[in-house]
């Protein structure tokens, strides 16, 4: 019940304390969350701690980006849908904040010979083993963003991946800044969600 609680007041900060923490809890979160189930047991997931400033500063720049050209092509629907989290093109939380975890998924896999491998599901193994590391670093105290810039490319590019490995998410992790203002948000009722049957 404790968890189920903390789950509840979970929410996405857009600014953070530069405080850092231990890189190790981000190990042992991901560490949890690398048992997650997955299409014939591929585990195609790639979990990238950035925490070099330069780095962060450079996802940061492409970002942002990726971000001006995606706000001039959205249709207003989309907009209006987005203008009460008063989003702009300006992410400065990737700086800001301690860490970076980078999510990749593998499309396909190398077995010991060096040759392709299949790999089933991966974007739903990878969103479940996600999940888990966000229920993770949540039960830690942790405050995070979930993050997917509309252009994501270059994140490979950044952080030197492997052609197999496709970015996923973006999870911004530290502690959320004081000063932030959360936007008011609702959550739909039980009776909305859940069926039974």
């Amino acid at each position: 019940m404790e968890l189920i609680e903390k789950l509840k007041k979970r929410r996405s900060y857009r600014e953070f304390e530069t405080e850092t923490f231990d890189i190790q809890l981000l190990i042992d979160a991901i560490g949890a969350a690398k048992y997650a189930p997955s299409g014939a047991n591929k585990q195609p997931w790639t979990f990238c701690i950035v925490k070099n400033p330069e780095i962060k500063k450079e996802i940061r720049r492409q970002a942002e980006i990726a971000e001006s050209a995606f706000y001039k092509k959205i249709p207003l629907h989309w907009q209006t849908d987005l203008d009460y989290l008063n989003l702009t093109i300006e992410k400065p939380f990737l700086e800001e904040a301690p860490y970076l975890i980078v999510v990749f998924k593998q499309v396909y896999q190398f077995d010991s010979e060096g040759n392709e491998g299949k790999v089933y599901y991966p974007e739903m193994s990878v969103g479940i083993a996600t999940g888990m590391l966000i229920t993770v670093l949540t039960d830690m105290g942790l405050d995070l963003l979930t993050y997917t810039p509309s252009s994501d490319g270059f994140l490979t590019e950044v952080l030197d991946r492997p052609e197999n490995e496709k970015p996923f998410i973006i999870l911004v992790v530290g502690k959320g800044s004081k000063n932030y203002t959360l936007p008011l948000v609702t959550r739909k009722s039980d009776e909305e969600v859940i069926k039974i049957y």
